[in-house]
């Protein structure tokens, strides 16, 4: 199904899930389960107006074909701003290059890496850019 997509920038859109991410947060705690996040933070930017995509599948190009690896991005806003989401005692390098994965493969500018297991969320929040494109 077509939507209509506002004309937001990726870095006005982190400033809004940003926000939105620390008032679920504010709200639950750092002790659930990473999928209780990513429903409240759905909800939340969907009631924000943003069109959110859930767990969104990234094939991986391999010498000219498509292979559906099962890869799935948590949050997609507005067809361009990547959120992938955590619940972890402290992220390791593996997340990083997972968020980076989906940056380059779908060619996406901005993404934002969120552990919600931390005292502050400030402390969980990571900014990745996509300079190749």
């Amino acid at each position: 199904m077509q939507h209509e997509t506002r004309r937001y920038t990726e870095n006005e859109l982190a400033t809004i899930v940003i926000g939105k991410a620390i008032d679920v947060h504010k709200v639950l705690g750092p002790g659930l389960l990473e999928s209780a996040y990513q429903e409240c933070l759905h909800y939340e930017l969907q009631e924000a107006g943003l069109y959110v995509e859930r767990e969104v599948t990234m094939p991986i190009f391999y010498k000219g074909i498509q292979l559906e690896h099962g890869y799935r991005i948590d949050l997609l806003v507005e067809e361009k701003l990547v959120i992938e989401l955590k619940t972890v005692d402290e992220l390791i390098p593996i997340h990083e290059a997972q968020i980076l994965t989906y940056l380059k493969f779908g060619n996406f500018k901005l993404g934002l890496l969120i552990n919600f297991r931390v005292k502050m969320l400030r402390e969980g929040l990571k900014r990745y850019s996509n300079f190749s494109i």
